[in-house]
Order: structure tokens, then sequence, then C-alpha cells
């Protein structure tokens, strides 16, 4: 039927369906666009042991704080954020490691 062909007009929602995506790989010669840089750089908390075992055993016990801590209070913001700082030290060792990990 005619009123199911594509006539280049708008979706009844707003955009053509797909374009953003179609720019996006278009821009980049068929590929995926290129992610750029963005935000400020992780901080790696050096105190941190560099035996990732050892980091292992530290998130797991962070995890456990968290989870026992009032949802917002001091204590799980405590835990999450040691939660994060040992995550960016494990990710740090990894990328040490030779062969790389990850």
């Amino acid at each position: 039927m005619a009123k199911d062909k594509q006539s280049g007009k708008s979706a009844p929602g707003g955009d053509k369906a797909g374009s953003a995506h179609e720019t996006a790989t278009e821009a980049a010669g068929g590929q995926h666009h290129a992610a750029a840089a963005h935000g400020r750089p992780a901080r790696i908390d050096k105190s941190l042991p560099k035996d990732r075992d050892k980091l292992i055993a530290l998130h797991a016990e962070a995890r456990r704080r968290r989870a026992s801590a009032a949802l917002g209070s001091e204590a799980y913001r405590a835990a999450m954020d040691e939660l994060s700082r040992i995550e960016i030290r494990i990710a740090d060792v990894d990328r040490s490691a030779n062969p790389p990990r990850g």
C-alpha cells in the first residue's frame, strides 16, 4: 500500500527512525565512531596492595560492609568509596600485568 512506503518524512514521534545511528556510522566510514576522552582520569590509590588476590579479598569485605549498611548512610557511602578505590586499583594492576589482563 502507498501509505506503507517510506517517504523520507519524520516518524510520528519526531526524527526519522535510526537517523542518529546512521549519521554516526556514516561519519566513521561505516565503522563505529571512535570515543573521545572525557571526564577526569581516575586517581589510583597506591596505598592499596598490588597483589590482585589481596585486592579481591578487600573488595569482598567492602561489599559485605556495604550490604550490611543502611542505604544512604555514612557507612554505606564509605563502603562505596572504598569499593571504587579498590576497583580502580584492580584495573591498574591488570593493566600493568604482562600480558595485560582484561
